[in-house]
């Protein structure tokens, strides 16, 4: 992938080896990376507005990956990041996306499945770009997507989401009544092409954190066995 000027990657990663083997990686297929060593170094350069996409490694001297995530998330909600982590368990993987990850990467793991996310999380982003960011409604759940957040029925105060939430719920909006596949998820809100690239578990998580996050309203995602997700009612 190429574009002029590079798209600017900021590399979050601890371990010398890793990190200079990302940047030059990253380089050679027309990014231009940085690469920092610490959760400060890597808060204070991606709080500069200057990077398009973050590699955040989870452990991490001083603050950690899911710290520097959270606070990156709060400051540039519209920031594509892909966390990096030796700690694939759900409970470590749905800590990353409640601190705003956009997805994530279990060491170790391929550079061509790296490389992919990478692609997907921009196109995405660009994608984002071009779409309305008019309210929207979801069954029962008013969307906001400009101030990315949501109003239920049953629920107490405006719940915050996530870029990916949002691009979710419009998507079951759009396709109300009617059976989302996986697949259509991982190629409309995720921007994977293949399925194949990415893990359906990865989605599964997702839906089970926004069902949480929806409270008294998470029936509106509705489950069905084999085939995906449909918005109920």
């Amino acid at each position: 992938m190429s574009s002029d000027p590079k798209i600017r990657i900021l590399v979050v990663e601890d371990e010398p080896a890793i990190r200079s083997g990302l940047c030059d990686v990253l380089a050679y297929h027309h990014y231009e990376p940085t690469g920092v060593e610490t959760g400060e170094d890597g808060l204070r350069e991606g709080s500069t507005g200057s990077y398009q996409l973050v590699l955040l490694d989870v452990m991490l001297p001083g603050l950690s990956g899911f710290e520097v995530c959270k606070a990156l998330r709060d400051g540039q909600p519209a920031l594509p990041i892909l966390m990096l982590t030796a700690r694939g368990s759900e409970d470590d993987v749905l800590e990353g996306f409640s601190s705003g990850a956009d997805d994530y990467v279990t060491k170790p793991f391929s550079l061509a499945q790296l490389l992919a996310r990478v692609d997907a999380l921009l196109r995405r982003a660009g994608r984002r770009e071009r779409q309305s960011e008019e309210p929207f409604q979801a069954g029962s759940v008013e969307v906001d997507p400009q101030r990315l957040v949501a109003r239920a029925q049953g629920v107490t105060g405006e719940l915050p989401l996530t870029r990916r939430e949002v691009d979710m719920l419009a998507l079951f909006a759009r396709e109300a009544g009617r059976v989302v596949p996986r697949s259509q998820l991982l190629q409309e809100v995720w921007g994977i092409e293949r399925a194949d690239r990415i893990e359906t578990r990865t989605v599964d998580m997702h839906v089970a954190k926004l069902r949480k996050k929806l409270g008294n309203a998470r029936a509106l995602i509705e489950t069905v066995r084999g085939e995906g997700y449909r918005l109920a009612g």
